[in-house]
C-alpha cells in the first residue's frame, strides 16, 4: 500500500484542534480536572451500559462463527480463536446503542433494526482482524490473556487469518446493500493500513510528533468507532445531523479509548492487561504519555528518535514517564475528547440509550484494563 500525502487531509482538523489541546493541557497541569456529565432525563439510568447494550448482542459470537464457516479446520479455528465471547464487546455495545440512539431521536422507535446489528457484528470482524495483523508486526506472543495466533499457527497463516476475517466483514457488508454505509465502513479498512504506516514513521520536530501520534490514533482506533456510528444512523435516520453527531461521539470516544489505553501500558500490570506492559516501548512507540513527558526532560528526544533501541532505553523512558506528569497529561487530554464526545450525542433527544452512551463515555475514563 502506497501512503500517500494527500490522505493527512482527511484529519487535518482533528489534529490542528489536538494541538491546541495539547498546549492548553500545559498550562493547567496542575489543575485536576473536573468532569460533569448531564444526569440522565429519561427516567432510567444504567450504571453499566455495556448491561444494556448487550440486550442487543444476544448471541453475538455466535452469528460472528456463522459467517466464519469455512474450511479447512485449520483456517476455522484460527479465524474464530478471538471470537470467545470473553470480550467486553466494546465497540459492538457502542453501535448498538448509538442505533437505539438514533433511531429513537428521529421516530421514538425501540428497535435496532437487523442492517444496525449486522455493523455491530462487522465492526468487531474487522477490529479483530486488525488485532490479528497487529499481532504478526508486532511479533506479539500474548493477548487477553492468552497465546495470539500467530504464536500458535505462525505469522503467515496468522496474516491469511486476518485477511479471511476482512473477507468475511466484506461479504456481510455487502449483504446489507446500502452503498453509503459500504463506502462509510471501507474507509476504515483504508485508514486502518494508514494507521500501520503512519506507526511505522516518527516526526523530529515536536508539534509534528505529537499531531503524528494523534492521526495515527485515529486512524487506527477511532476511526472503526467513528464510522460504525455514523453507518447505524444513516440506517436509521435520513438527517445528515445526525449521522455527524453520530460520528463526532465515535470519533471522540475512540480517540479517548486509545490514550486511556496508552496510559494503562505504564500503570497496569500485565495479568490485568492481558499482554505485557510498556509493549508500546519495546516496539519504539513514543505515546502520549512519552510525549507530554519529554516537555519534562527533553533528554528523551534523543531517545524517541532512535526508537528505544539501545540496551537500557526502555527502562530509562519508562522512569522518566513516571516522574514526569505525562500519565496525568494524557489522561487529562482523554477527559477533554470524552467531554467532546458527551457534548455531542447531548444533542440527541434523551432516551436510556443517549445516556448510556453519556455513562459508556466515563468507563472508558475510569477503566483498568
Amino acid at each position: 500500500f502506497i501512503l500517500q500525502m494527500s490522505c493527512f487531509y482527511l484529519v487535518k482538523s482533528l489534529t490542528s484542534a489536538c494541538l491546541n489541546m495539547y498546549s492548553i493541557s500545559r498550562l493547567h497541569h496542575t489543575t485536576s480536572a473536573v468532569f460533569c456529565y448531564s444526569k440522565p432525563r429519561s427516567g432510567e439510568k444504567y450504571t453499566d451500559p455495556f448491561q444494556l447494550g448487550r440486550r442487543y448482542l444476544k448471541g453475538l459470537y455466535e452469528d460472528i462463527r456463522k459467517e466464519l464457516l469455512i474450511s479447512p479446520i485449520e483456517l476455522k479455528e484460527m479465524s474464530e480463536y478471538y471470537f470467545d465471547g470473553k470480550g467486553k464487546a466494546f465497540r459492538p455495545v457502542i453501535v448498538v446503542l448509538m442505533a437505539r440512539a438514533c433511531n429513537s431521536h428521529y421516530n421514538n422507535s425501540r428497535d435496532v433494526q437487523a442492517s444496525q446489528r449486522s455493523i455491530a457484528l462487522i465492526a468487531e470482524m474487522i477490529h479483530t482482524a486488525s488485532l490479528v495483523h497487529d499481532d504478526v508486526i508486532d511479533d506479539a506472543s500474548s493477548r487477553r490473556g492468552k497465546h495470539t495466533v500467530n504464536k500458535i499457527w505462525g505469522e503467515k497463516k496468522a496474516v491469511l487469518a486476518g485477511d479471511l476475517i476482512l473477507s468475511a466483514a466484506s461479504i456481510a457488508l455487502a449483504r446489507i446493500g446500502n452503498t453509503t454505509v459500504i463506502s462509510i465502513l471501507t474507509q476504515v479498512i483504508e485508514d486502518l493500513v494508514r494507521g500501520e504506516f503512519l506507526q511505522l514513521g516518527s516526526k523530529e520536530n515536536e508539534n509534528e510528533r505529537f499531531a503524528h501520534y494523534l492521526e495515527k490514533t485515529f486512524k487506527k482506533t477511532a476511526s472503526l468507532i467513528a464510522n460504525s456510528c455514523k453507518a447505524v444512523s444513516v440506517l436509521g435516520c435520513p438527517d445528515p445531523v445526525v449521522h455527524e453527531i453520530a460520528y463526532q461521539y465515535g470519533k471522540n470516544v475512540g480517540i479517548a479509548f486509545q490514550l486511556i489505553d496508552d496510559v494503562l501500558d505504564f500503570t497496569s500490570c500485565s495479568e490485568q492487561m492481558g499482554k505485557p506492559t510498556s509493549a508500546d516501548l519495546k516496539l519504539g512507540l513514543a505515546t502520549g504519555p512519552v510525549l507530554f513527558a519529554c516537555q519534562q526532560f527533553p533528554e528523551m528526544n534523543a531517545l524517541i528518535m532512535r526508537r528505544f533501541s539501545l540496551p537500557g532505553d526502555v527502562d530509562r523512558a519508562r522512569q522518566y514517564v513516571l516522574q514526569s506528569d505525562g500519565v496525568q497529561q494524557t489522561t487529562y487530554l482523554a477527559q477533554r475528547y470524552c467531554h467532546e464526545a458527551v457534548r455531542e450525542i447531548s444533542k440527541l433527544r434523551p432516551s436510556p440509550e443517549r445516556d448510556a452512551l453519556i455513562q459508556l463515555s466515563e468507563t472508558v475514563l475510569t477503566r483498568d484494563k
